[in-house]
């Protein structure tokens, strides 16, 4: 047996790591953390100085018997997770679990996994950083407690089933407060003014170096050009220099790999990570721009090589933070002579968006000269610019140029190249434009300027920021939408060979993709926590949590400590709130029913937002409900809009002697027609959809089920063996039973059936099956008999 044991929290890594140990080494995977707080209750002992009750999860008590035997049979242990906080905390876990001895335990961290990274870390190994470990475990037991004692809030006062977070609710205010920005935006129309001149030596397109307000202010503009003379009236050129980006943090990854690649930004953790676990990059989560030395000789060296000598230009750069997690590098790959990678696709794209972000790091600045061209005529008051830039050496830019994530789509970044022309000299007029333009709400957020807006905040650290993301869409508070943008008219002058021709032109404006949008449920519980939280939703306050992480991590501060300070008024604030404040719905009223005089009104139900008309204690009538479609909301939804979803369900005719219908319901829409359900396809309407339409949907349904089913009882109809996504299963009425592995279903008699449900129970805990099993399993078999007997009694 192996003298050594390497423990790694991923198999790809433990992968890459066997290959640089020798024989005396064996290199196994934890595959991330082996325990967490317990699953049932709060798992914190409040009134024992918050201390966490922690177990083994069931999928990994495996792992953790054999890493126990093989760590008895070595005489040392090498802890080699990573380096932050949550890579301190898995080994820590691994020491407490595994029942490790100090003298016989060694932690060892490293920023890449190479081989001279390796050894490295072996020859210097170090103590479990308690500091580090207590830093995420405070970060555990805060989240566990704002969780555990906020969502029963919203449970009791918004919905059954929601959730809230210290990081994630946060997260949605700032969109949700961006919606709200949107909504607010008033737009106003202004003229835009451009001219197209020639010159001796060239065209010259420019731009009135101020914007007109008012459609009469342009036409007035125009006709005072119309045969006036434009010269050349100042030219200007300054020598300008142009400095590369730092080398990637997490989230200017996060940021550029949206803009450049399109990437989400789980996907870009989830590929960064495959790139270092293949020994390709550097550590994936940091805040520090830092490069070490090694690092900047290699990239000098590389640089030199491949580009020549003028281009190097060795910088250190200085992380911005105070708070950067410890002493990490930025990310960059772990050989700048290895420009590409043969990988999947992914990898190698961002691989190649890490090389050259991190080699133009350490380029030459580019050397530019910047024209500005003055165009004037006496007939105007106000002048035309024109600007360009030439770039006399290009430096990093033969590499990397970075984008702007705050850049708008519609926005246009160009810098013309210039004729050259002396002051004095007359210009053609060719043809100057005013074209009527919009003033913009601010754009709402991509998940990459979301991450730059948390970054910016101090809200969440580089480890967050892709489950934060990730956590607020599938909890349904926020999601990314299409928008096909609207139809808009605007004014275009045009003066040309001395004639003004004026027109009415349209375009399509607000058309977006992938942008974050709150929803309904997002807004009202956003608002209600804003209400009765103000602390927990304060941007200010969850920045200087982090900052407490910090200290904590610093061995500055205890953490229990921190955590009481926070939780005592935080608690009083709970109770106060479940004894004390009303339910939240959103509600807004829409008007009156034209036909019943009734009220109605748009609000959050049981099961999402909808149009409620009527009230039972004003009108003694049950009221009418319907669901919103996708693309509404109780916010914006007209009274006119309201009306026609009550038109639902509509009936579209018949077929095969039973109605067919077209309505919504708690999963969407979807087509009715006897006992079948087919749901409609998300971008048709059920307000829209068509008779024959309806059919095709109908047969697709059947075609789908006959397919799924695999056997039926004509003695019970209940019980049916079906193909599922994982499988064949069981079902009886409405609850489905696991199959034992190896049972050939087709070939099950009832009987087998009804005694592999009534063996459920233990298999089904947890699942909400366990006790349904048993009475539905007996009253199968109750039906099932009855059944029996009668072709008995016949005979």
């Amino acid at each position: 047996m192996a003298k050594n044991l390497v423990i790694v929290e991923s198999p790809a890594k433990a992968k890459t790591i066997e290959g640089y140990l020798g024989k005396d080494f064996v290199v196994k995977s934890s595959f991330g953390h082996v325990r967490d707080l317990a699953k049932k209750g709060i798992a914190i002992e409040i009134d024992n100085n918050f201390h966490p009750n922690y177990e083994v999860s069931a999928d990994k008590k495996q792992i953790v018997a054999e890493l126990k035997k093989l760590a008895k049979e070595a005489e040392t242990v090498w802890l080699a997770t990573d380096e932050d906080r949550e890579g301190e905390a898995i080994s820590w876990h691994l020491f407490e679990t595994l029942n490790l001895e100090k003298k016989d335990t060694k932690r060892i961290t490293f920023n890449e996994i190479t081989k001279t990274a390796i050894l490295k870390a072996i020859d210097n190994p170090r103590k479990i950083n308690k500091e580090l470990v207590d830093a995420q475990q405070a970060r555990r037991v805060l989240d566990r407690i704002v969780g555990f004692e906020l969502s029963p809030v919203l449970w009791k006062k918004v919905r059954p089933s929601l959730s809230a977070g210290r990081v994630q609710s946060v997260a949605v205010r700032l969109i949700v407060d961006r919606e709200r920005e949107i909504q607010k935006h008033n737009s106003e129309s202004f003229f835009r003014v451009n001219g197209l001149f020639t010159a001796a030596k060239g065209r010259i397109k420019s731009e009135l170096s101020k914007q007109l307000t008012t459609e009469k202010e342009s036409l007035d503009f125009l006709n005072n050009c119309n045969g006036a003379t434009f010269t050349v009236d100042d030219v200007q050129k300054k020598p300008a220099t142009k400095s590369p980006a730092a080398p990637f943090t997490t989230s200017t990854l996060q940021q550029e790999a949206s803009l450049k690649l399109g990437f989400s930004v789980s996907r870009t953790m989830s590929v960064a990570q495959r790139l270092y676990e293949a020994g390709k990059i550097t550590y994936m989560r940091t805040d520090s721009v830092n490069l070490s030395e090694t690092a900047i000789t290699g990239a000098k060296n590389e640089i030199e090589r491949a580009y020549g000598a003028n281009y190097s230009k060795p910088t250190k750069y200085a992380t911005k933070s105070n708070n950067a997690q410890e002493a990490h590098e930025a990310i960059r790959p772990t050989d700048f002579g290895v420009h590409s990678i043969t990988a999947e696709r992914d990898e190698e794209r961002l691989y190649d968006l890490i090389w050259k972000r991190s080699i133009a790091s350490q380029m030459a600045h580019a050397q530019l000269e910047r024209t500005t061209i003055k165009i004037a005529s006496p007939a105007v008051s106000e002048h035309f610019q024109a600007k360009g830039e030439v770039i006399t050496f290009d430096g990093f830019l033969r590499v990397y140029l970075e984008s702007n994530v705050d850049q708008d789509d519609e926005e246009e970044v160009a810098s013309d190249l210039l004729p050259q022309v002396s002051v004095g000299e007359v210009l053609k007029v060719n043809e100057i434009t005013a074209i009527e333009r919009f003033s913009r709400p601010p754009s709402r957020y991509v998940e990459a300027s979301l991450v730059k807006k948390l970054e910016e905040l101090g809200i969440g650290r580089p480890s967050t920021y892709a489950p934060t993301i990730s956590t607020i869409q599938k909890r349904g508070y926020v999601e990314k939408n299409e928008r096909e943008g609207e139809e808009r008219k605007y004014l275009f002058k045009k003066l040309k060979d001395n004639q003004l021709v004026e027109e009415v032109r349209t375009e399509i404006t607000g058309k977006e993709k992938n942008k974050l949008s709150p929803t309904d449920i997002g807004i009202v519980v956003t608002d209600f926590l804003k209400d009765h939280f103000e602390l927990i939703m304060d941007y200010n306050f969850t920045a200087k949590v982090e900052e407490e992480f910090d200290e904590i991590a610093k061995g500055l501060v205890d953490w229990t400590k921190m955590i009481h300070q926070f939780y005592d008024p935080f608690h009083k604030n709970v109770e106060n709130t479940l004894e004390h404040s009303e339910r939240a719905t959103g509600e807004r009223e829409l008007g009156v029913h034209p036909e019943s005089g009734k009220k109605i009104i748009a609000r959050i139900g049981r099961f999402g937002p909808m149009i409620q008309v009527g009230d039972e204690q004003t009108d003694g009538e049950k009221p009418q409900f319907a669901s919103l479609q996708k693309d509404q909301s109780i916010g914006s939804i007209t009274l006119e809009q309201a009306l026609e979803l009550f038109k639902l369900p509509r009936t579209l005719g018949e077929f095969e002697g039973l109605v067919v219908k077209a309505n919504v319901g708690r999963f969407g829409p979807y087509i009715q027609h006897g006992k079948i359900f087919a749901s409609i396809p998300k971008d048709e309407n059920p307000m829209s959809i068509t008779y024959d339409r309806a059919i095709e949907i109908i047969l697709e349904k059947r075609e789908a089920d006959a397919n799924k089913l695999i056997k039926v009882f004509p003695e019970n109809d209940d019980v049916q063996l079906l193909n599922g996504r994982w499988g064949a299963y069981l079902k009886i009425g409405k609850d489905n039973f696991k199959l034992p592995k190896g049972t050939e279903a087709e070939k099950l008699t009832l009987e087998e059936c009804l005694a592999i449900a009534g063996d459920q129970p233990k298999a089904s805990k947890g699942k909400g099956r366990a006790t349904k099993a048993a009475t539905t399993s007996d009253a199968a078999k109750k039906k099932a008999p009855a059944k029996k007997k009668a072709p008995v009694k016949k005979k």
